[in-house]
C-alpha cells in the first residue's frame, strides 16, 4: 500500500514538473527558474509527508474527491521550499546525492565576473516560488469550502511553525549548554521536525475528509511521539551513522554545534573535564575525525547513547497506542505502522 501511494505521487509530481513551464505562475519568466525547480523535486525521496497526508485523508474518506493526488504533491513542494532554505543556513553543498539549489546556482554564476549577488541569493527567490506552487496545488482539491479553508489553516500554520523551529534552534546555539533544557530541545523537534512532517500532513488529510476534533487530537498526538522519535534517531545517525547511507557528514551536526538531545545529556552527565574538551570541540571552527572520536566516546560513557534509545522506544509506543485508540481505518493504520517501523528502523 505504501508503494502504491508513492508511486501515485511520484506520477503527480512528474506530471507537475512537465507542466511547469506552461504554468500562470511561470509563465513569462526565464526557463532557469522551471528546470531549476523541477530537477529539485524530482530527485529521489521517501514522499513521506504526502503519504501520511494521503492517509489521513483515505482513512476517514473511502471514496476520494477529485484533485486528491494532485493536491498531495503540495505537501511535497512545502518540503522542498524548507529544504532549500535550510541548505542556504546550514551552508550544505549537496542535497539528496546532488548539488544544493545554491550550490547549482553558483556552478551556474561561476562563469560570470563581478557579480553583486549569489546562488544563495537565487535561491531563496526559488525556494518563494515553490512555496506558492505549493499552496495553489493544495487548492486543487474538490472539497466543500469550509473543509478546504480549515485545512488549508493547519497547512499554513505548520509553514509558521516550521520556520519559527528553525529560528528557535538557531537563537538556541547562542546560549550555553548549562542554560538549556530538554524543553527548549523538544521545542525545536516539535516545530521543526514533528509538526511538518508528521502531524500537520495527517491532520490536514484528515480535515479534509471530515474527521472530528477529537480524532484530528489523536492523529496530532501519534505524529508528534514519532516526529520526536525520529528526530532522536536522526541525531543518533549523525554521530554514529553511516556517510554514505545518510546522505552527510558525521562531524556536521558537531561543526554546527547543534543542542541535540543526545549531546545534551552527554554534557550533562560527563564530569568537568569531559564537559571542557566538549565545550572546546563544539566551539572550534573545523572539527575532526578525531573530535568525532573523542565525541563518540563520551556518549557513549555517560550513556547517552542508551538513554536516547530508551526516549524512542517510549516515544514509538506512545505513538502506536494513541494511533491504536484512533478510528482511522485499519488498513490505513496499517500503512502508518509500516512507516512508524520503517521511520524509526535504525
Amino acid at each position: 500500500m505504501f508503494r502504491d501511494l508513492k508511486s501515485k505521487v511520484d506520477r503527480e509530481l512528474k506530471i507537475f514538473s512537465q507542466e511547469l513551464q506552461k504554468s500562470g505562475f511561470l509563465k513569462g519568466l526565464p526557463p532557469l527558474i522551471a528546470t531549476s525547480i523541477k530537477d529539485f523535486i524530482l530527485a529521489d525521496g521517501k514522499r513521506i509527508r504526502p503519504i501520511f497526508y494521503l492517509s489521513g485523508y483515505l482513512g476517514f474518506k473511502k471514496k476520494p474527491n477529485s484533485g486528491l493526488f494532485e493536491s498531495s504533491i503540495a505537501i511535497e513542494l512545502l518540503h522542498d521550499f524548507f529544504l532549500i532554505h535550510d541548505d542556504i543556513i546550514d551552508k550544505s553543498l549537496t542535497r539528496r546525492g546532488k548539488p544544493s539549489m545554491h550550490t547549482m546556482f553558483n556552478n551556474y554564476l561561476s562563469k560570470f565576473k563581478n557579480l553583486k549577488f549569489s546562488g544563495e541569493d537565487l535561491s531563496i527567490v526559488i525556494g518563494d516560488i515553490v512555496y506558492a506552487l505549493a499552496v495553489s496545488q493544495f487548492m486543487l482539491i474538490k472539497e466543500s469550502q469550509q473543509r478546504k479553508e480549515k485545512a488549508l489553516n493547519n497547512f499554513l500554520k505548520s509553514a509558521s511553525l516550521t520556520a519559527g523551529g528553525e529560528f528557535i534552534e538557531l537563537i538556541l546555539n547562542l546560549k550555553k549548554f548549562e542554560k538549556i533544557t530538554k524543553a527548549d530541545i523538544l521545542k525545536v523537534y516539535d516545530y521543526k521536525t514533528a509538526h511538518y512532517t508528521f502531524s500537520s500532513p495527517l491532520t490536514t488529510g484528515a480535515i479534509l475528509a471530515g474527521a472530528d476534533k477529537k480524532q484530528i487530537g489523536l492523529l496530532f498526538g501519534y505524529g508528534l511521539n514519532l516526529g520526536r522519535a525520529f528526530q532522536i534517531k536522526d541525531d543518533i545517525l549523525g554521530i554514529f551513522g553511516d556517510e554514505k547511507r545518510i546522505g552527510k557528514s558525521t562531524l556536521t551536526d558537531l561543526q554546527e554545534e547543534k543542542k541535540t538531545l543526545i549531546i545534551w545529556y552527554a554534557h550533562k552527565k560527563a564530569d568537568l573535564k569531559s564537559k571542557k574538551i566538549l565545550k572546546n570541540i563544539l566551539s572550534k571552527k573545523k572539527v575532526t575525525r578525531s573530535d568525532l572520536k573523542k565525541v563518540k566516546n563520551l556518549i557513549i560513557e555517560t550513556k547517552a547513547l542508551n538513554y536516547c534509545l530508551g526516549e524512542i522506544k517510549n516515544l514509538e509506543r506512545e505513538a502506536k497506542a494513541i494511533l491504536s485508540s484512533s478510528k482511522l481505518s485499519s488498513k490505513y493504520k496499517n500503512v502508518l505502522l509500516a512507516l512508524t517501523k520503517d521511520i524509526l528502523n535504525y
